[in-house]
Order: C-alpha cells, then sequence, then structure tokens
C-alpha cells in the first residue's frame, strides 16, 4: 500500500469544535503522516493527532495561541516528493507563481487559512487547502484532504465529511 498523508487545516478546536469528527478516524488510523495547516488554535487538536502514533507536522495559523511553538512555514519529502507548508497563502491572484517562487523545487504547497476545499496540479505544481473539518463557514460541508504517494510523484483528494 502506498504512503498516505491526512491534510487538514482551519479546526478552530475548541473554539467550532470540542474534538474532531468521527468520520476522519479510519483515516488518521491508517496514515503515515499527519499534515496541519494551521489554525489548531490551542495544543488539544495537536495532542488528539499525537494519539494516532503517527508522525504529526504543523505550522502556525493566525490565531493560534502564543503558547503553541509551530513555525510559519514547513518543508519535507513525502513519498519522494517535495511538500511545503504555510498557513496563509495570500490572495487567490497570482497564488501559483508567489508559492511557486516562495517554495522552488516543491512538487505540493498545502495552505489553509479561507476554510474553502482547493485543488489544482497545474505544471508540476499541485495546490491544496484541504478545507476545515469542523468550521465549514459558508461551504457547504466540512472536508479534508489526503495525499497519496505514488511512484515518485502525488495525488491528492478531498473528502468531506
Amino acid at each position: 500500500m502506498s504512503p498516505l498523508a491526512v491534510v487538514l487545516a482551519d479546526t478552530h478546536i475548541p473554539r467550532r469544535a470540542r474534538t474532531l469528527p468521527e468520520g476522519m478516524v479510519e483515516y488518521l488510523e491508517r496514515a503515515d503522516l499527519i499534515l496541519h495547516a494551521g489554525d489548531l488554535i490551542g495544543p488539544s487538536v495537536l495532542e488528539e493527532l499525537s494519539a494516532y502514533d503517527t508522525p504529526v507536522r504543523a505550522v502556525r495559523g493566525n490565531v493560534d495561541e502564543p503558547g503553541i511553538d509551530l513555525p510559519e512555514t514547513l518543508q519535507l519529502d513525502f513519498g519522494g516528493a517535495r511538500i511545503a507548508m504555510i498557513h496563509d497563502s495570500g490572495r487567490k491572484e497570482g497564488r501559483r507563481k508567489r508559492l511557486g517562487k516562495r517554495f522552488p523545487g516543491a512538487r505540493v504547497v498545502i495552505f489553509g487559512h479561507s476554510h474553502i476545499p482547493f485543488l489544482e496540479d497545474e505544471s508540476g505544481l499541485l495546490l491544496l487547502n484541504p478545507g476545515s473539518p469542523t468550521d465549514k463557514r459558508r461551504q457547504p460541508e466540512h472536508t479534508f484532504a489526503l495525499l497519496h504517494a505514488e511512484v515518485g510523484d502525488v495525488r491528492a483528494e478531498i473528502l468531506t465529511l
């Protein structure tokens, strides 16, 4: 089975929910990596994710508590592909060019902030916003994403809860 990463953002726990939705559990249990693109709010979501005995990597969001020690950006290798993560990707206009320049060599850039799920794979750069599993705002459904490592590349999908 190919490596699997669960990607989430904007959980806003405990303000928007007390815990992550039950619908995520089966994916978290089989994940090889968990990535959170910020706005966790407090440490409880990191504690909840760490209980799955899977590596958890996260970046700081704009409303995270000061006591949470997370980097603003993160880069790592997953299944042979370079993954970059940042909370706020900036304006929609020019996003691909801006993120490509900020993270040269990245195959995937994961971001959050808007709570709007977004998946676009063009010109060798996959842009992914998983939406939010707990705070859908004006979106029709709660969402999160999966990142599948395939032979020398990655594929993403957004799932609804």
